[in-house]
């Protein structure tokens, strides 16, 4: 056990201002220890929050107080930017980082800070407005591993890759929660060594958490009574967290006995996993210079209706009709489970956003006039995904585009202006299949494949394309429903071994196709639905 660890197990929970004074100077040699151990380089995850910037001044000022023919690791700092970060704390991290490479730069210190972002693929907006997932909840978390983990994770493997491995330093304690205290607990048994615990998601990292056992109490006195090194106010951010609590206090912590403003919660403004954004609301509660961002509290409560299911498609994202077993008042039903936003949705979704976007430029301060909730990129993604994925050729963004903003939509993709079908085909086509949204869309899936692959030399795979268009989009959804419901009830009897009703079944099935295509010899060409639904 390190001299260190000995100091913070003397007294975890109650420590006084003293006490902590001495741990500091403790904990700084051992990180000058550990840096100076070896030439595995550091990777320090800050989002800029009140834990990860006490964990990056403690570093700083431990490498600081080194010889400068000490400081020879390289210390990467890095940051996500999710794109749907809360402005103001967007605003506070852009800042910070450009702070942190000034003062770096400036005092010969060994920090290399970089800025991360998802790429566009996996944006928030490309994948909500552009492949319809619906809002982020517990059973369907997508947002967080393409946002926040797959890039990060994707600069430390180039960095194990040039190096062999690294040291990942975070700012994480057990005191945040009862499941983080129980996690950390876990990784303590693996340690192989003092401080170290193996990363189980990344190989060759190791994780160092120096305040893994701090309160928001140690953290906030170590903050307010050590300066920031890289001329950061410390202040600001005390302030930031008092603006985003409910009751606008953050007590000034002058004993152990002093509650801390350590609760509030900054993330992304789209944020469903919370039933709130009571950072948010506290922000626009407690000042009328951030009213301006209550557009985007809108929104973000608009997606955040718990049955939604009215606003999706009865299919997956792939075309498959999948069920699961809901229960409701006692009662129990096989219901499809509902998937991605249908395109009205979509529609409404990007219209929602661009009015917002255009909003915020008007009302926000100078400052922030510049604001950007959606970039052209990823507009020019959705489109694509529109166009090409979901057969959607009337071609609807720059139209919605041009009305919201009253600008020209410029996409950047280049030829995406050119089609040979669009919107007044769309519209010929609405008036040919009268209403029936899914006869509308197998027409539509149906001639852009044929436009697609008229581009290509090779019109290889045609008919397998066309086959699948026709088993996602032949039926009506209770005929889809229907059938799913019967697939399902022949994989029970299978599992289970009823022969008698997997004959009854599929003999069932063979009459009712004979019964659609009477007078049929066994010579002719199998029967297809896509052949039925022509028949018909």
């Amino acid at each position: 056990m390190t001299t260190a660890q000995q100091a913070e197990n003397k007294n975890q929970q109650t420590r006084t201002v003293a006490e902590l004074v001495d741990y500091i100077q403790v904990l700084t040699i051992e990180i000058q220890e550990l840096y100076c151990l070896d030439e595995i380089p550091w990777v320090l995850g800050v989002s800029w929050g009140k834990d990860s910037s006490t964990v990056l001044q403690l570093v700083w000022n431990a490498i600081a107080s080194l010889p400068p023919e000490k400081r020879t690791k390289t210390v990467y700092v890095i940051t996500t930017d999710t794109q749907v970060e809360n402005p103001v704390v967007s605003a506070w991290v852009r800042k910070s980082m450009q702070n942190l490479k000034v003062a770096a730069k400036r005092q010969g210190m060994p920090i290399d800070p970089h800025l991360l972002q998802p790429v566009i693929e996996d944006t928030f907006w490309v994948n909500l407005i552009g492949k319809g997932y619906p809002a982020p909840r517990n059973q369907f978390r997508w947002c967080t591993p393409r946002l926040k983990i797959n890039p990060a994770n994707q600069f430390i493997r180039e960095i194990v890759r040039a190096n062999g491995e690294t040291i990942l330093v975070l700012g994480t304690r057990k005191a945040e929660s009862v499941k983080r205290a129980a996690t950390m607990k876990k990784h303590q048994v693996d340690r192989v060594r003092d401080r170290l615990s193996p990363n189980a998601s990344l190989p060759n990292s190791l994780i160092y958490t120096p305040i893994e056992d701090w309160s928001n109490n140690d953290v906030w006195i170590y903050l307010n009574q050590w300066d920031n090194p890289w001329g950061q106010s410390n202040k600001e951010l005390f302030a930031m967290y008092r603006g985003a609590t409910a009751d606008n206090e953050c007590p000034l912590v002058v004993d152990t006995s002093t509650p801390s403003c350590g609760d509030s919660r900054f993330g992304c403004w789209v944020c469903t996993l919370v039933n709130k954004d009571k950072s948010m609301e506290a922000m626009i509660q407690n000042d009328e210079e951030k009213e301006w961002m209550q557009p985007l509290l809108d929104i973000r409560n608009e997606l955040d209706i718990k049955d939604d299911r009215r606003k999706r498609d009865f299919r997956r994202i792939w075309g498959d009709v999948q069920l699961f077993e809901r229960n409701k008042n006692g009662e129990t039903s096989i219901e499809p489970i509902p998937s991605p936003y249908t395109k009205y949705w979509r529609e409404h979704w990007l219209r929602r956003l661009l009015e917002a976007q255009t909003k915020t430029r008007r009302t926000a301060p100078e400052n922030m006039r510049d604001i950007t909730l959606i970039t052209l990129e990823e507009m020019s993604e959705i489109r694509r995904i529109w166009l090409e994925e979901k057969h959607e050729f009337d071609d609807s963004l720059p139209r919605i585009y041009q009305e919201v903003t009253g600008e020209e939509f410029q996409d950047p993709r280049p030829g995406a202006d050119y089609s040979l079908l669009g919107r007044d085909e769309w519209i010929v086509l609405e008036e040919i299949c009268e209403g029936d949204a899914m006869h509308l869309e197998l027409m539509a899936k149906l001639l852009d494949t044929e436009r697609q692959y008229r581009k290509k030399t090779r019109r290889v795979g045609i008919y397998e394309t066309l086959e699948k268009c026709f088993n996602t989009s032949s039926r009506s959804p209770e005929d889809a429903i229907k059938n799913a419901r019967l697939k399902r009830e022949l994989s029970e009897a299978v599992s289970q071994g009823d022969v008698a009703k997997v004959k009854q079944m599929t003999l069932g099935d063979v009459a009712a196709i004979n019964e659609v295509d009477e007078g049929q010899s066994e010579s002719d060409e199998e029967v297809t639905w896509a052949s039925m639904k022509f028949k018909k």
